[in-house]
This record gives C-alpha cells, sequence and structure tokens, in this order.
C-alpha cells in the first residue's frame, strides 16, 4: 500500500488486516520506496496506489507497474472521483479504482473484490462528469518542434534516468547517483524504453538524446 497519508494508510492497513485477513502490510509513502519494496519481496500479491503520493506523476508508472508484475493485483485508491481518472486506470489494465470516501463497508467489499480477481469498477463512474484527469497521460504537444509534433511527457523521476542513460550511465551507476536500488532503477529504465517506444538501450539513447535537446530548446514543457 503506498500513499503519502499516514492516517488513511492505518486505516487503510487496518482493514486489509482485520476484516480481510492479509497476514502482511506493507506501508509507503512514495512511489519509489513502493517500486523498490516490490523489487526486493517478490511474496506482494496486491498494489494499492494513492494518485497523488510523491512519484505518482504519470500513468506510465502505474502501466509499467502493471505489464512489469502481471500476477500482481494493482489497484487505485484516491479521493478523486474524476471519471477520466477511473477510465484511465481500468484501460491501462489495473484491477480496480477505488474511492477514498467509501464507507469501511464498501471498501472491504470493493479490496475483497480486487483481491478476489475480479475488477472494481466504481458505481460513480457512470454518475459524474469527465473532467481533466489528475495524472497527465503520455504526450504533449509541442510548438516549435517541427509542426507541433508531440514528444513523451516524462516524469521528473523518467527524465532523470534519461539524462544519466543518455550520459552513458550503467544502472549500478545511476542507482548510486540517485541513491536508489538497481531494481527500482530497472523498473524506471522499463518506463523509459516504453515512454520512447525503445527496445534496448542504443534505441533510448539516442531517442533520449533528440528528446532532452527538444525539452531543454522548450523548458515549458519539461
Amino acid at each position: 500500500m503506498s500513499d503519502d497519508d499516514e492516517f488513511f494508510r492505518v486505516a487503510l492497513s487496518s482493514i486489509l488486516k482485520h476484516k480481510l485477513g492479509v497476514s502482511e502490510v506493507i506501508e509507503t509513502s512514495d512511489f519509489d520506496e513502493a517500486v523498490d519494496r516490490l523489487e526486493s519481496d517478490g511474496q506482494v500479491r496486491l498494489a494499492l496506489f494513492d494518485l497523488n503520493m510523491p512519484g505518482m506523476d504519470n500513468w506510465e508508472n502505474l502501466q509499467t507497474v502493471r505489464t512489469s508484475y502481471p500476477d500482481l493485483q494493482v489497484a487505485v485508491v484516491s479521493a478523486s472521483q474524476d471519471r477520466q481518472n477511473i477510465l484511465s486506470a481500468l484501460a491501462i489494465g489495473l484491477h480496480g479504482y477505488v474511492y477514498k470516501g467509501l464507507g469501511i463497508p464498501e471498501m472491504e467489499k470493493a479490496l475483497q473484490q480486487i483481491c478476489e480477481g475480479t475488477i472494481y469498477v466504481p458505481p460513480i463512474v457512470a454518475e459524474v462528469p469527465t473532467a481533466a484527469p489528475a495524472i497527465s497521460g503520455g504526450l504533449l504537444s509541442v510548438s516549435g518542434l517541427g509542426s507541433g509534433r508531440s514528444v513523451p511527457n516524462l516524469t521528473p523521476r523518467q527524465k532523470e534516468i534519461l539524462i544519466l542513460l543518455v550520459a552513458g550511465k550503467s544502472n549500478k551507476a545511476m542507482a548510486r547517483a540517485l541513491d536508489l536500488s538497481e531494481g527500482t532503477v530497472k523498473f524506471h529504465m522499463a518506463a523509459v524504453f516504453r515512454v520512447l517506444g525503445a527496445s534496448n538501450r542504443v534505441e533510448a539513447a539516442t531517442a533520449g538524446a533528440e528528446l532532452l535537446r527538444a525539452l531543454d530548446e522548450n523548458p515549458a514543457v519539461s
């Protein structure tokens, strides 16, 4: 469970342990810490993410979690009722979107459904209007680049990884420079590859160098 609201983590942990019989709940307060625990602990079966915690800047992060851990149940638990956020979560293959404002019985039912492998679709998805998503999507339109073509929208962490990749740094060197585990670096590298459409480090470094030049020339989108 990853959420920067300590009080909500305590409440959710109580539901998981005492209502659903989960034997151990791992709590983290930012996305990188959550990835580090996923990389180091192969026994995690359910991962719950808040949308607005530190490090959660892009849907690519959650999509990479989903594809990197295919046997993991992944869901959002959020205070946002924005319909577009809900649809985005379901579109990238998450197992559910749980609204924080649910009462304990309703939240218990939603989490139980996710734990059982059923995708939980909240009733509010048909009730609330579509608004701009709280987390940005994968592309930005950049004026001044040819015909205004689109470029990938990197998270701050992904941009740090990309800068080091273009500089020729190994995963181990990146880990030392950013004070991350190598497993966390590997995860973010996978996200960068996905964003750039690259299949190896050479392709990613080549595309990344061009992208970084574009972002430097257009700082408003970096």
